[in-house]
């Protein structure tokens, strides 16, 4: 891949425009929602007269499945960014979608909000992601939690950073060795029978580690794979926007990653998988034990 473009330039580039996405929606948030946790997420806060309240938030696969006016302009900001950094490009993002054929060339991969259910809420966990592939593998990549102005990223061969604003810290994964001492982290479906699948296996596998969490956020469950927050993370059913940058910086910081295809959505129900390297043994031979790593489709639920 030496022909490519310079990785540590494209990992520069997905660094500012997904801080420059995460300043629009911090301050989207108190805007449509007030600056409370806890406010009705399905109300526009006008700050004065709720009589001229005005939907912010509509649906995709499912009812449970949100989509707010912060997400689709968020997209718009990002892709108007790159277009002005890297006009050749093609883009993929969560809400204006793309081809899902992998193009030859660079494809930028985008979230313009990753834990949209956290981001309606008031959760402080939801984030801004944005990854170059070529030829359909992530090699640059950020990530940043808006809530705490975190900024994740990695390029291929690099490693990877976390900056909270005072410069970059190299990331490394935690030297476990045992996995009935590992946090693990996960995620579930928006269809309720993909969901009733992951409960099952999620009810055999906690008496095996030390304890799961559920943050909302995949990209976010994936840095902290990178900074030793969690010692693990698996989740099916990840669209590429939800897996691109994550799963690098990830990969960059020691974890052992497994992704879907980069064609793949959300409903080919592939597994993402990232662990530290001294479980990624024994953690895999755990999900294999419990049927984790076969594929469920979100319309049979298996």
């Amino acid at each position: 891949m030496t022909d490519d473009p310079g990785f540590d330039e494209l990992e520069r580039v997905a660094i500012d425009v997904a801080q420059r996405a995460a300043a629009h929606v911090r301050v989207r948030r108190s805007e449509l929602f007030g600056a409370r946790p806890g406010h009705d997420p399905g109300t526009v806060d006008t700050g004065s007269d709720r009589s001229t309240q005005a939907p912010a938030v509509s649906t995709k696969s499912t009812p449970t499945d949100p989509v707010t006016l912060a997400d689709t302009e968020t997209e718009q900001l990002v892709r108007s960014e790159l277009r002005a950094r890297r006009p050749g490009d093609e883009v993929l993002g969560e809400e204006a979608g793309g081809s899902v054929d992998v193009p030859s060339g660079v494809r930028w991969v985008v979230d313009p909000i990753d834990g949209t259910v956290n981001f309606m809420y008031g959760i402080p966990a939801y984030a801004v992601s944005v990854a170059a592939q070529v030829d359909g593998r992530s090699v640059a990549g950020a990530v940043v939690d808006v809530a705490r102005a975190i900024t994740y990223s990695a390029s291929l061969g690099a490693g990877a950073r976390l900056d909270a604003g005072t410069g970059p810290i190299a990331l490394a994964c935690n030297p476990i060795d045992r996995v009935e001492l590992a946090l693990v982290a996960t995620g579930f479906s928006y269809d309720a029978r993909r969901r009733a699948e992951q409960g099952a296996i999620v009810a055999e596998l906690l008496p095996q580690v030390r304890d799961l969490r559920r943050v909302g956020a995949a990209a976010l469950d994936l840095c902290m794979v990178a900074s030793g927050a969690v010692d693990a993370h698996f989740e099916h059913g990840l669209s590429p926007w939800d897996w691109a940058a994550g799963g690098l910086i990830a990969a960059e910081a020691g974890a052992v990653v497994h992704t879907p295809p980069p064609d793949s959505r959300s409903s080919d129900g592939h597994v993402t998988i990232a662990c530290a390297p001294g479980i990624a043994d024994d953690f895999i031979e755990v999900l294999d034990r419990l049927g984790a790593r076969r594929t469920m489709s979100a319309d049979a639920g298996h």
